[in-house]
């Protein structure tokens, strides 16, 4: 009879299961390699958790010579957002997230193992879903969402665990002639798992990440196949998994509650599980305490704010590695100068509760790696932060390229070079003084602090002016200044006048502060000598006689 049934359910389902396992044979691969996926659904915006767990299993599938692979989960088609399943493509291959088989769209895959978009598989999961039914694995469910809400009414009035299970499987009782005459009338029906575990049993499972668990074991007649014909996420994974020969599960811990359920499809289509390695989820300091990321209240959580920011992608990969191994960055520290690519990430070093996500750490590595950078690779990169979001700044980029990479090289090719640039949209904001374009048209507020008042400033920049300035190189540039210190009262030396700071107004230092404020407005800079060469004597002499003027 349950071959009847499954004929009866799945008439147009004419391929055998045996089909599906000969036309996706094992992988020809090395013993330890892994092979694993990245699965996100097309519902929303790709986001830092996706990035996380597409980063790991790229690497660990790469390290061990193994496939990664993308795959879509679009089989939840209510909440499918317009054009999901390409912003999703888009934003991953943005970080460099390079998968060996993937959608590269609707239409066009790499790989010999897809479809890799799940609602393109419809058919192969209705396979194996008449191959349950065939086995009494499986049976159709006739409930109405009113008959569930009843069910839940009386078991939340009973204190009763919640769900489809036991006693309260209704549908489980019904004959399986019955069944099919009711199907061939036009009732409608989803399919159903029949479990064959009890709550009060216990299995024990190894999870790479968090250890040896014991978890109850899955009672659960969960619907396998919705209405529509599409699988559910749980059925779809056991499908898919074993079709395309995953060896790890490397996914968010949201799903260390499915665990029993899983190992338990697996079983029951008497294939032995994958590993599975839960991930720990990304949390924040909120006040005094800890909570996760949130697509609501975080912006950085989404992953077109580091594409906004400018943060490098390299950075972000560095980060994340810090964040999923604890010995990563004592590795990194000690060879600052190899590709981070060398590093061996393992399970056993990844945190088994909540991940602390800190921002500032993240900028922080940012600024180092672009301080090390040739100053051509930063042109490169602000212009391509640019094209996207700043065409004022493309422009003068465009305008002044060679200019630009001289300003970018400042101090940079040194032991220690300056950490000017958080990102690459910061740069504008560090750099945009040197360009007149933009110090002309700014409302300009000047950072003068130790000499501030106006006649001193005047009379500073008018006697560097008629007598001092001299940019023929460095050396002579200082030595000017020292006299110009002098000239008016000022320690030639910062420790004369600590020595002796009585008899002097202020000390080299001071003038040096108003030379550079006049020049940029800022306080804070690279080595002013560099900036008089670079902006040269005629807009040097411009600028300051506009602030005696003003």
């Amino acid at each position: 009879m349950n071959d009847e049934l499954a004929e009866v359910l799945f008439p147009d389902i004419k391929n055998s299961k045996e089909y599906y396992e000969s036309k996706y044979p094992s992988r020809n691969l090395e013993e330890k390699a892994i092979v694993t996926r990245s699965a996100p659904s097309p519902t929303g915006f790709v986001h830092l958790g996706n990035i996380y767990q597409s980063f790991l299993v790229s690497r660990f599938a790469k390290q061990t010579k193994g496939v990664c692979f993308l795959r879509i989960e679009d089989t939840d088609q209510k909440r499918e957002v317009e054009n999901g399943i390409e912003k999703i493509i888009k934003d991953l291959n943005s970080f460099d997230i390079n998968f060996d088989e993937y959608p590269k769209n609707e239409n066009e895959e790499i790989g010999s193992y897809g479809p890799y978009i799940q609602s393109k598989r419809k058919e192969i999961y209705q396979t194996f879903a008449k191959y349950f039914v065939e086995k009494g694995l499986a049976y159709p469910c006739f409930c109405s969402q009113e008959d569930l809400e009843n069910i839940r009414k009386v078991q939340e009035e009973k204190k009763e665990r919640i769900g489809y299970y036991g006693k309260w499987a209704v549908c489980r009782q019904i004959k399986t002639e019955d069944a099919i005459k009711r199907i061939k009338s036009g009732d409608k029906w989803v399919l159903r798992l029949k479990s064959n575990g009890s709550f009060n049993n216990k299995v024990d499972i190894n999870d790479l990440i968090k250890g040896n668990l014991e978890l109850p074991e899955n009672d659960m007649d969960i619907v396998i196949i919705k209405s529509d014909g599409l699988p559910t996420y749980h059925f779809a994974h056991l499908v898919d998994d074993y079709l395309m020969h995953s060896t790890h599960i490397i996914r968010a811990d949201e799903w260390l509650s499915s665990l029993p359920l899983h190992t338990q499809l697996f079983n029951m289509l008497g294939v032995k599980p994958p590993k599975y390695a839960h991930i720990s989820p990304l949390s924040k300091i909120e006040g005094t305490s800890r909570r996760k990321l949130s697509k609501r209240k975080d912006p950085e959580f989404a992953a077109s704010f580091y594409d906004e920011k400018g943060i490098p992608k390299e950075a972000l990969r560095i980060y994340l590695l810090t964040i999923a191994n604890s010995n990563f960055e004592a590795w990194y520290n000690s060879n600052p100068n190899k590709d981070i690519n060398e590093f061996e990430l393992t399970f056993n070093k990844m945190s088994s509760s909540d991940i602390l996500f800190d921002l500032e750490k993240l900028i922080n590595i940012s600024r180092n790696y672009i301080s090390r950078l040739k100053s051509e690779k930063v042109y490169e990169e602000a212009y391509k932060w640019a094209e996207k979001y700043d065409n004022e700044y493309k422009d003068l980029l465009d305008k002044y390229k060679e200019y630009s990479i001289k300003i970018f090289n400042v101090e940079r090719e040194k032991a220690k070079p300056r950490k000017d640039y958080d990102y690459y949209s910061h740069i504008k904001e560090q750099t945009w003084y040197m360009y007149d374009e933009l110090f002309n048209t700014r409302d300009k507020d000047y950072e003068f602090n130790t000499i501030s008042d106006t006649n001193e400033i005047k009379l500073i920049l008018n006697t560097y002016i008629n007598k001092y300035f001299d940019i023929t190189n460095d050396q002579i540039w200082f030595d000017k200044v020292k006299d110009l210190s002098e000239d008016l009262g000022y320690a030639r030396e910062v420790k004369d006048y600590k020595d002796n700071p009585d008899k002097y107004k202020g000390h080299v230092g001071d003038i040096s502060m108003v030379l550079r404020v006049a020049l940029t407005t800022k306080s804070m800079t690279p080595n002013l000598y560099d900036i008089f060469n670079l902006l040269g004597k005629e807009k040097v002499l411009e600028r300051f006689n506009l602030l005696i003027n003003k």
